[in-house]
């Protein structure tokens, strides 16, 4: 250790682009095709879904004002203006658009009602700590509060098990990614040769997950107290490894020498709820809280981006000592990978299961969905006697889409995490002419093995494979996307969506159908229909992002957007079960801070008309992320990730939710509809 250590916390939430394989894109065949409309372009693919694509209209008639609320107040705020198209089929958005604003509050329709709900450090387990306004809770008390950077989330109704139509009571799920060091403690982190103990563990016990007994007490959701499904899985907790990898000698540690366990999960973003109703929270950002400062980086480390100068937060420099720190360091220190925690890394970057409804039950990664930046999950209708499905977008620019097909068939009755452990596991790659194929990544597939051969690319086995599973989708030629986000599958039709959140680093030369812009900075939304076979799709560009007047598509399907629904970086996703889109966007840096966009917003879409509308705004300097509904569409649950996040120790940026000065937190907003009805309608 030594007394001149720069530091250099990074709390961009990016991950920096690791990927450096020539992977094939498919420029020259498509610049003859490329047209570029208002300073945007029109998508090379025609639609595969046989409607008629409307204008992305928004309101369908202007005559009531927006409300804007933040903790449990409402105030009018004036509704957009532009002109707008209407469907000739019944309008599944009933709503009046809102306008974009840079307000430090939460804004919503008129005749909505918008209030926070359990913000970072709500007490939650164990002896119910406080909340303390100057942010000098301990590690302690962390560990049994509600944690920071709310994310991903979702809504298990108390009968999940059986019934699955409870609206008044269940378990709130939710990861929390990251912290704002500067406001996570007093002063800012303390910075010097090491940190205090502390400080780490209670930044520790500020990720991973919450689970959240809450019921309705007339009007108003309280979190049950002393249920013993209140929970707290942090960066911290045990977990097994389960599947391909699980006792790898590439996972093998101190800790764990059979490698088959590991301690905590970590930057948990997007999510997935499994048709067995439990929980699979992403580890996205995983790779910059570890330091290897070997002079060289095995694959598993340097294709990932594992720092070699220091971790994240500089977790490995606590003042004890203590084993659970030092892990963080996953340099070579000892004879054997049983001395030391060389391989610490590969044990992150996997979906990990958790049974809301089994607070004694051990979180699982499941390595069989492969390791990577995993956003989230989202899994196909599951259908009695068939595999189950899913997807996960690796969030980093230029990474790929996969998709996880299980080796045993669902069954309702006995279907569990185990279908999670055998399967096989595929890359997309999209071509230019609107098709597209699903490639495995299977090192006993004849084709795999021939392209790993070509290139000089050899792998032991599929846990090795696995936890390489990036190198692996390298040699295959998977296309390289605009940072793959969130997913959703819609209840009726089958077509997939993912959000491609943006990627700047993408050069002209690099353009390509599915990724039609260099520079992309407002990113788009792609979507596939799979094929009788599941082995290839027919796949078209949703909406591309961008200010008033990009359009989307050429011709009579072209869609145009306004003042009701411009937007950029696109972000969490989900399907209704009436069918109705909701897309979040993550500005950062100047985009969040200026521009034409506002702060970061929630869109409504109905999927087949392609009309959208603006249904909430947040407040400023936070990402609008993760969203979730009671089983009756009733309720919405909106989580609000780093208010303030351009704020020092004693300059706050923003104050939401508490207003008034106060230390901005992450936190959950709850929005009804002031008539009882269901949202959006």
């Amino acid at each position: 250790m030594t007394d001149h250590i720069v530091y250099e916390i990074d709390n961009s939430g990016i991950e920096p682009m690791s990927n450096t394989s020539n992977n094939p894109t498919f420029s020259e065949i498509l610049t003859h095709r490329r047209q570029f409309l208002k300073g945007s372009l029109g998508t090379a693919v025609a639609a595969f879904m046989g409607t008629s694509l409307v204008a992305c209209g928004g309101d369908d008639n202007k005559k009531k004002s927006n409300t804007s609320s933040s903790s449990s107040s409402s105030s009018s705020a004036p509704a957009s203006s532009s002109s707008s198209s209407s469907s000739s089929l019944a309008p599944l958005l009933g709503f009046a658009a809102i306008a974009a604003n840079r307000n430090d509050v939460i804004t919503v329709p008129a005749g909505y009602t918008a209030k926070s709900f359990v913000p970072w450090g709500t007490p939650l387990t164990g002896s119910l700590p406080a909340y303390k306004a100057d942010a000098t809770n301990t590690g302690a008390d962390q560990e049994q509060q509600v944690g920071a950077h709310h994310d991903g989330v979702f809504f298990f109704p108390i009968d999940a098990k059986t019934t699955h139509t409870n609206s008044s009571e269940g378990l709130l799920v939710m990861n929390h990614e990251y912290i704002d060091d500067k406001l996570f403690h007093k002063n800012g982190p303390t910075l010097g040769a090491t940190r205090p103990a502390d400080e780490v563990r209670k930044e520790i016990a500020a990720h991973g997950v919450s689970v959240i007994h809450i019921r309705k007490n007339a009007s108003n959701w309280e979190v049950v107290t002393g249920s013993p499904f209140n929970r707290r899985i942090t960066s911290g907790t045990p977990m097994d490894i389960r599947g391909p990898a699980a006792g790898s000698p590439l996972l093998a540690t101190k800790y764990s020498p059979n490698g088959t366990a590991t301690r905590g999960t970590i930057n948990n973003c997007g999510m997935g709820a499994t048709p067995w109703n439990t929980y699979l929270t992403a580890e996205e950002n995983w790779a910059g809280y570890f330091v290897n400062k070997d002079a060289t980086q095995a694959r598993e480390h340097k294709r990932y981006g594992v720092p070699n100068k220091n971790g994240r937060y500089y977790w490995e420099l606590a003042d004890s000592g203590a084993d659970e720190y030092v892990r963080f360091d996953a340099s070579t220190k000892g004879a054997t990978a049983l001395d030391d925690y060389r391989n610490e890394p590969n044990t992150f970057g996997w979906m990990v299961e958790i049974d809301p409804f089994d607070p004694e039950g051990r979180p699982q990664k499941r390595t069989a969905l492969g390791r990577f930046g995993h956003e989230g999950v989202i899994f196909a209708p599951a259908v009695e006697g068939k595999p189950v499905v899913c997807y996960s977008g690796d969030d980093s620019q230029n990474e790929y889409i996969y998709k996880f097909v299980s080796a045993e068939p669902f069954y309702k009755a006995t279907a569990g995490g185990w279908l999670l452990n055998t399967g096989t596991l595929y890359v997309a790659k999209f071509n230019a002419d609107g098709t597209g194929e699903w490639l495995a990544l299977d090192v006993t597939n004849s084709n795999f093995t021939a392209k790993a051969a070509a290139a000089g690319v050899s792998f032991t086995n599929q846990a090795d494979l696995l936890i390489n599973t990036r190198t692996a989708a390298d040699l295959v030629g998977a296309t390289k996307m605009d940072r793959p986000e969130w997913g959703a599958v819609h209840p009726s039709t089958g077509e997939v969506y993912f959000t491609l959140t943006n990627n700047t680093a993408r050069t002209e030369a690099q353009v390509d159908a599915p990724n039609p812009r260099a520079n992309n900075a407002t990113g788009h939304i792609i979507r596939w229909r799979e094929d009788a076979d599941k082995t290839t799709f027919k796949w078209d560009i949703f909406l591309l992002g961008g200010d008033v007047g990009t359009v989307t598509g050429t011709g009579t399907s072209a869609v145009t957007l306004t003042a009701d629904n411009h937007f950029a970086s696109p972000d969490g996703l989900l399907i209704d079960t009436r069918g109705v889109a909701w897309i979040q966007t993550d500005m950062s840096g100047t985009q969040q801070g200026s521009g034409p966009y506002g702060n970061n917003q929630m869109l409504a879409a109905d999927p087949v008309t392609k009309q959208v509308k603006r249904f909430f705004v947040g407040p400023i300097d936070a990402e609008v992320t993760g969203v979730t509904l009671t089983p009756d569409l009733k309720t919405m649950f909106v989580n609000i990730q780093h208010p303030g996040d351009r704020s020092t120790p004693t300059s706050f940026t923003s104050s939401w939710p508490e207003g008034g000065g106060a230390r901005p937190r992450s936190a959950t907003v709850i929005v009804t509809k002031n008539d009882g009805g269901v949202i959006g309608s």
